[in-house]
């Protein structure tokens, strides 16, 4: 800590040097409960070193935010449609005015060869009216060999060719709309998040809509996006803009502006500019999505097996400003969302599902801490899920957007109390400031409120504080890449109001989390260095942890040569981690481990190969079990070595495969595992795949296997009706899931949604009898949902 005081002493001199952050955080620390007011002098220095070395650096370097904004090449300039002049969305181009606006045909090849020719030209126009933007795009191609399997809404399109785009509408080069469309007219779209882009939340949906039109020489798209799907300043005549397009035959990324490989679409400060906006609407902001559901459930076992539940729920929304948005979801419902992908935990350490609910994906960006190393302050879905099972919200309530410099977003949930968990509230604030060219700092608060359930005695509010920094530039030593993260996170006492009143409360080192990582992500050289430490008793009410008290250290370096003699071969790939984890109270050894990734290979086809090969050592400290059968591992010392392959066939051919196998040390045992998914395309819209986990372990105590296997198939009618499932099983819980949904798209903003679901298990005699005979219903259920959007 002693070192944390000293770092923030030496840079207290230039706390002042961006008003606005220090007032920020200053405020923020300062506001924090007098009953942990012993770490606000710690965390002030803390926070006020983080963010003024990064001041400071700016200020040594005045070029640096110019040069990482300048512009590429001449804007595209968008033409106003004439009164009266329409544009039919059809696909083909034949209006009048697409031979009015000017094109932009200047691209260039990112990969396989950076700086290249395109194989094929293309050509963009964009035009506008009071209400909305059009794009239109032509992609020269040989017509027979455009690949494009896919249709569903926001499904990958790595197996396709496809045009992509972003709009940098606040034109801050650092956030912005992702948009995607292939041949087959599929709409996909998504948020860039982080403080320069980077990653794409693909969750978001807006309204719009493409159409295609295959030609004699390639293929065209025309887009209508209406002003009231995006955030932007009307005042501002000039938007970032961006487009990528992939030739999947060839593997050919072709961009118009940032086509360096050390550059990307997703980060907006290499976008282009689109000029000439003029005279935009947003109408009043104000968007009401009524919805209404019918279910049919059956439970063996309850007084009432069969039950017949509907609702009816609405969800509001407005914009406060251009760039600030303000949602109220009442009877909150997610009867579309997919049931969770199986997998089977060999850890002592809990697992962690991915979040899939709409409500809370949603503008999640915003809440992303440090997410390279995981303190997790918030994890939404510590929100309405107990043990798996939903429990009901009340209602829901979001701010998120930009206010000037600052990114901000705010939830407040109420959940139902039910039988078996108590009525709780859960509030959830962040804010990001926004200085530099692509940086942040940022401040992150959450609460838990957690009834009585009729039991005393009641807990105490549970709080959640956290500051991160996020520094990034694109010009470190000319052209590079460079990161820098780092955070300082705390919780109050987990067992607030439920300890004994001499029972010790934890100090603030056990209560927190803190960290710094520095990453250098460029092309050919890679590579990081990470610090952190994570308290016992660091426990975010909101949050998830999946390992406390520990200090740890990880290094990573990576080579990833392109040789320019071999043309099947696009890349190699080597690279060596090391990550050492001690007992942050005993200073005790608990982990040494290296990875090291001996041969990698990526052809031109698109097919890639790694072998790698780890060694490990591990100290445990206590006994735990494993397995159904719960095999104890013993206390003790424990070092393996583990030896892995990865495979994964070009995925635009019909049939592809991945997976990998290998075989490591299981603590004093030993563990081989195999793991592949087949898929198969036949046609356009139409996908099935398999997909197959196995572990076979052996141990001095005993042996034993998992399996997991899960189907999967979907049929895209079209661009906006389709037909999933998912059929999944696993020899641990002995569970057999079927999961069915039918989607469509009446029209832009307005769905329907039909889903089935059944679940067997066998039954717990057969299983202690060693008969394998057959299952039992567990559940079955079918749900209807129908939604509607109004805007004005």
């Amino acid at each position: 800590m002693a070192a944390w005081g000293h770092f923030g002493d030496a840079c207290m001199r230039l706390q002042w040097q961006d008003g606005g952050a220090s007032r920020l955080f200053g405020g923020f620390v300062y506001s924090i409960p007098r009953r942990i007011s012993s770490m606000r002098t710690l965390l002030s220095r803390t926070v006020t070193a983080c963010a003024t070395l990064v001041l400071a650096t700016q200020v040594a370097t005045p070029g640096i935010a110019a040069q990482d904004a300048a512009p590429q090449g001449q804007p595209l300039q968008a033409y106003r449609l004439p009164v009266g002049a329409q544009i039919d969305l059809d696909g083909r181009l034949d209006e009048e005015v697409w031979e009015n606006a000017v094109p932009i045909t200047d691209f260039t090849a990112r990969l396989p060869v950076e700086g290249a020719e395109p194989t094929w030209p293309t050509e963009i126009r964009v035009v506008y009216d009071d209400d909305a933007l059009y794009i239109g795009a032509k992609l020269h191609d040989d017509p027979d060999s455009v690949v494009a399997f896919q249709k569903r809404r926001d499904v990958s399109l790595g197996t396709d060719d496809r045009f992509m785009w972003i709009f940098d509408t606040f034109d801050d080069d650092r956030t912005g709309y992702f948009f995607e469309t292939n041949a087959n007219g599929l709409i996909g779209d998504g948020i860039i998040t982080g403080s320069s882009g980077r990653s794409i939340n693909k969750s978001w949906n807006t309204i719009w809509n493409v159409k295609t039109e295959r030609l004699e020489d390639g293929w065209s798209v025309e887009v209508w996006m209406p002003f009231m799907s995006l955030n932007f300043d009307p005042d501002q005549t000039t938007w970032g803009i961006n487009f990528q397009r992939t030739i999947r035959r060839r593997n050919e990324e072709i961009m118009w502006r940032g086509w360096r490989r050390n550059q990307s679409l997703f980060n907006p400060a290499f976008a282009g500019d689109l000029t000439g906006l003029d005279g935009l609407s947003q109408g009043i902001g104000l968007e009401a999505r009524p919805y209404a559901t019918g279910r049919y459930r059956y439970q063996p076992g309850d007084d009432d097996p069969t039950t017949w539940p509907n609702d009816v729920g609405l969800d509001l929304g407005y914009s406060i400003t251009s760039g600030l948005r303000a949602a109220v979801s009442v009877n909150t419902d997610f009867a579309e969302v997919e049931v969770d992908r199986r997998q089977v935990n060999l850890t002592r350490f809990p697992i962690q599902f991915p979040e899939q609910r709409d409500f809370f994906l949603e503008g999640s960006g915003v809440y992303s801490f440090a997410p390279r190393s995981g303190p997790q302050p918030f994890f939404s879905r510590r929100i309405g899920l107990e043990g798996g099972q939903a429990i009901p919200i009340e209602y829901g309530a979001r701010l998120g957007g930009q206010a000037g410099r600052f990114e901000v977003g705010f939830q407040q949930v109420r959940t139902a109390e039910t039988e078996e968990t108590a009525g709780e509230q859960f509030t959830v604030a962040r804010a990001k400031y926004l200085f530099g060219q692509q940086s942040t700092i940022g401040a992150i608060w959450t609460r838990r409120g957690t009834g009585t359930l009729g039991m005393d005695p009641a807990r105490d509010d549970r709080h959640t504080f956290g500051v991160d920094l996020d520094y990034r530039t694109t010009t470190f030593l000319g052209d590079r890449n460079l990161e820098l993260e780092a955070f300082v996170a705390w919780n109050t006492d987990p067992l607030g109001g439920l300890r004994a009143p001499d029972e010790e409360t934890p100090d603030f080192g056990a209560l927190s989390a803190r960290g710094v990582r520095v990453n250098y992500p460029n092309d050919v050289w890679q590579g990081h260095v990470s610090f952190r430490q994570f308290g016992d008793d660091y426990s975010p009410a909101v949050g998830f942890v999946r390992r406390n008290n520990f200090s740890r250290v990880e290094p990573r370096f990576g080579w990833f040569p392109r040789p320019e003699s071999l043309e099947s071969v696009r890349q190699f790939q080597f690279d060596v981690l090391f990550r050492n984890l001690s007992d942050l109270e005993t200073g005790e050894l608990l982990e040494t481990f290296w990875e090291f990734g001996v041969f990698g290979m990526e052809f031109e086809s698109g097919d890639e190969f790694d072998f790698e090969v780890t060694r490990l050592y591990e100290f445990l400290d206590r006994d735990f079990t494993v397995g159904r059968e719960e095999i104890p591992i013993l206390q003790g010392e424990y070092t393996n070595w583990g030896f892995d392959v990865e495979f994964q066939s070009a995925r635009q051919r019909r049939v592809s495969i991945s997976g990998n196998l290998g075989t490591e040390g299981f603590w004093d045992g030993d563990r081989r595992y195999a793991s592949s998914t087949l898929s198969w395309r036949p046609r356009a819209g139409y996908e099935f795949g398999i997909n197959v986990q196995r572990n076979m372990i052996e141990l001095p105590r005993g042996s034993f296997d998992t399996n997991i296997l899960r189907f999967d198939g979907a049929w895209d009618i079209s661009a906006v009706a389709s037909i999933t499932g998912n059929l999944q099983y696993d020899d641990q819980s002995e569970l057999l899931g079927l999961f069915l949904l039918g989607r469509w798209l009446v029209n832009p903003g307005s769905e329907f949604f039909f889903v089935y679901t059944h679940n067997w298990q066998r039954p717990e005699a057969d299983l202690l009898d060693g008969n394998r005979s057959g299952f039992e219903t567990l559940s079955r259920g079918a749900a209807f949902k129908i939604n509607y959007t109004w805007r004005w």
